[in-house]
């Protein structure tokens, strides 16, 4: 990957706004498409980037919710590692107060994929067992806080790959740490709660884990995979599944019609800002790294050396 100038954005279409980036964030669909695996949606920027931080730059026709000036954060189907990005306005949200405009970069891919797994698709009730893989990654240590703030009495058990990202998984607000090194996370999640097992599994690994998480699964629960770091292919046991009434559910965010993420974008607005406002959400930040050195921030992912997000800094805010 190289820092290299290319040519104007066109100016902000209907329904668009245009920011000026301050920051970017990794996420794994990046590696993924650098490695040729995650072609963008088609229309979208061949340029990487699923989100950004900024300040906006000018406004399309109809445009009337954002003013040039406001500093905003988006959820992008590409083009965050760049000086400027295009983005349809439905999909802006505001740089929640007490969040500087840096940091507010690692939060709209993240928020977006919670609100609309967990407490979307998943439903998950207060009371119910809440079960994410990675949970020292930037969508689990979102999800940890978000359950703990919007379903206190739950219980939330997460896995981590090392006794550092154990104990910060705890400190964010996790029940229950368990090593998948070393620790069978089916046991630890059955013998927590008395054999009942995980309500709402979130689920980045695939087909690895598809087998076991029925196993972790209580009855009537519900898995969401978001990722497959695991593999594309599992064994499914439809009888298991059937006799805890269970379901399967497989959800991207970034190839949705723009209609659904504009949706999913004032869901978190409305029912995620507040707590992030109120300080019980932080964006957990494991480095900032300047946009010069992304291969740098790359390698540090691909080697699981984060806990958070990390973010790719393209101007001082």
């Amino acid at each position: 990957m190289s820092w290299a100038e290319v040519d104007d954005l066109a100016p902000p279409g209907p329904g668009e706004i245009a920011i000026d980036v301050v920051a970017s964030a990794v996420n794994r669909a990046d590696l993924l498409q650098r490695q040729g695996f995650y072609p963008p949606p088609p229309g979208a920027s061949a340029v990487l980037g699923l989100e950004c931080s900024g300040r906006v730059a000018a406004v399309g026709a109809g445009v009337t919710a954002w003013q040039p000036g406001d500093e905003v954060c988006a959820l992008l189907a590409g083009g965050g590692y760049a000086t400027r990005a295009n983005v349809p306005a439905g999909h802006v949200l505001p740089v929640p107060a007490g969040v500087s405009l840096l940091e507010a970069a690692g939060l709209p891919e993240v928020a977006a994929t919670v609100h609309s797994t967990v407490f979307g698709v998943a439903d998950l009730r207060d009371g119910e067992v809440f079960l994410v893989h990675g949970g020292a990654s930037g969508i689990g240590t979102f999800a940890i806080q978000a359950v703990r703030a919007l379903r206190p009495s739950s219980t939330i058990a997460t896995t981590a790959g090392s006794p550092a990202k154990l104990a910060r998984v705890r400190e964010l607000g996790a029940d229950l740490a368990i090593s998948y090194r070393d620790e069978d996370f089916v046991d630890r999640v059955r013998e927590a709660t008395g054999g009942r097992g995980a309500d709402v599994i979130l689920d980045n690994m695939g087909g690895s884990y598809l087998a076991r998480n029925v196993e972790a699964l209580a009855v009537e629960g519900r898995i969401v995979v978001i990722g497959l770091q695991g593999g594309r292919k599992g064994e499914l046991n439809l009888a298991a599944l059937l006799a805890k009434r269970g379901s399967v559910h497989a959800l991207s965010l970034r190839a949705r019609p723009d209609e659904q993420k504009a949706a999913i974008v004032a869901d978190v607005r409305e029912r995620i800002w507040p707590a992030v406002e109120a300080g019980a959400i932080r964006p957990v930040i494991d480095q900032v790294v300047p946009i010069e050195k992304v291969a740098d921030a790359h390698r540090h992912v691909e080697e699981l050396g984060h806990v958070g997000k990390v973010l790719l800094a393209v101007d001082t805010p």
